[in-house]
C-alpha cells in the first residue's frame, strides 16, 4: 500500500473576476521508504500541492489518501488527527514558534504528541547541523539554520510521511550532504519523504522525479 495517494488534484484561486488555476489535475503516489523530488519553477504550484497533500488547504476536486486512510473532504478535526499521526511537514515560514529556542520548538513537538525523548531531540539537533544554535530563538537564525530547525522539528517524531518544501535552501554543500543523509536513512524503516527542491544534488538523490510546469505534471 503507498504511504500516499494523490488522484487527480484541482485547486483554483480566485482574485476578483480572475481564476487561477494552481493545480490542474496533479497525480502522484508515495510508496514505503521511498524518496521522490517535486521540481518546478517558482509558481509552478508546488506549495500548493503540499498543501493538500498534508490536508492544510482542500483541493476544488480529486482526493489525497494518507497510509490508506482517505483525508480530502474530511471534517479540520479529522485532517488534524491524521495530519498528526502521518505527517512530519516543513513549509517554508511558519515552521518554528518565535518564544521557544531550537530544542524548544523539537522537544514541545514531542511532548505535545506524549513522546518525550532527549536523546533523540540531541541526535535531530547535531544531524541538522546546530549544536551550537540549540538555544538560540528563531529570530535569531539565518534562513538556512531557520529551515533546517523547522526539519528537526518535522522529523521530531519519526513520522511514516515526510513532506518538505526546500529543506536544504541557503545551506552549503556539507550540510545538504548530512540532510541527504538523513533522508535516506528513513528508507530503512520504510518511510516516505516528499521533497520539493531546486536543488540538482537533492533531485539526483530520490528515487524518482516529479515535474511540475503551470500547475500540471510534466511527463518525459
Amino acid at each position: 500500500m503507498d504511504r500516499l495517494c494523490a488522484h487527480e488534484l484541482y485547486r483554483f484561486y480566485h482574485l476578483g473576476d480572475d481564476e487561477v488555476a494552481a493545480l490542474r489535475g496533479v497525480s502522484l503516489a508515495l510508496a514505503p521508504g521511498e524518496i521522490v523530488a517535486v521540481t518546478g519553477p517558482s509558481g509552478s504550484g508546488k506549495s500548493t500541492l503540499l498543501n493538500c497533500l498534508t490536508g492544510l488547504d482542500e483541493p476544488d476536486a480529486g482526493y489525497v489518501s494518507a497510509d490508506g486512510t482517505r483525508m480530502t473532504r474530511r471534517p479540520e478535526a479529522t485532517r488534524a488527527r491524521l495530519r498528526a499521526r502521518a505527517f512530519g511537514i516543513l513549509l517554508q515560514s511558519g515552521n518554528l514558534f518565535p518564544h521557544f529556542t531550537v530544542a524548544d520548538n523539537i522537544r514541545f513537538q514531542m511532548r505535545l504528541a506524549g513522546r518525550p525523548d532527549e536523546a533523540r531531540l540531541d541526535g535531530l539537533i547535531e544531524a541538522v547541523g546546530l549544536s551550537h544554535r540549540r538555544d538560540a530563538l528563531p529570530a535569531h537564525l539565518s534562513g538556512g539554520e531557520t529551515a533546517r530547525a523547522g526539519l528537526a522539528v518535522a522529523l521530531a517524531l519519526d513520522p511514516p510521511i515526510l513532506v518538505a518544501d526546500e529543506p536544504t535552501a541557503e545551506v552549503d554543500k556539507a550540510t545538504e550532504e548530512d540532510l541527504l543523509a538523513l533522508f535516506e536513512a528513513r528508507r530503512s524503516s520504510d518511510k516516505a519523504t516528499l521533497i520539493t527542491t531546486h536543488s540538482e544534488a537533492l533531485a539526483r538523490h530520490a528515487d524518482r522525479i516529479v515535474r511540475i510546469r503551470d500547475g500540471r505534471v510534466e511527463y518525459d
